[in-house]
């Protein structure tokens, strides 16, 4: 039996979480086994999702095999992010800087403010009648 060694990280944003595996190849990106263009089709950036492998000048040198669950388009696409930058930490710690410069080592914390009871939503109320 053959293993190949490989570097995780979790990525969470919103209520999407993204495993990331990357092994040693020419810069191959699989989701939830298929290539970015046809999970996401054009309603991200694919920039935006590789720039930990831009910043860090590690761009082609990576596989990335992600399996990603929860969430939308937008929150599937941050966490995705965040597990390929803990991956790249995760492999040279002289990475981590970088990274946490660039703001990708931190876990978007921002979600839906969840519904209050009386009133139609977060923070919507209902019409006011003073008659």
């Amino acid at each position: 039996m053959t293993t190949t060694a490989f570097n995780a990280g979790t990525g969470r944003r919103k209520t999407a979480v993204a495993r990331v595996r990357l092994l040693a190849g020419e810069g191959e990106i699989v989701v939830n086994g298929r290539t970015l263009v046809e999970h996401f089709g054009n309603a991200i950036n694919e920039a935006d999702l590789l720039m930990p492998f831009r910043v860090t000048g590690t761009e082609g040198r990576f596989n990335a095999m992600i399996k990603v669950e929860g969430g939308g388009v937008s929150g599937q696409a941050g966490a995705i992010r965040h597990g390929i930058s803990r991956a790249l930490s995760d492999l040279n710690p002289e990475y981590r800087p970088i990274l946490k410069k660039a703001g990708f080592m931190t876990r978007d914390a921002r979600a839906v403010e969840r519904k209050k009871y009386g009133r139609p939503g977060a923070r919507k109320r209902f019409q006011f009648s003073k008659r």
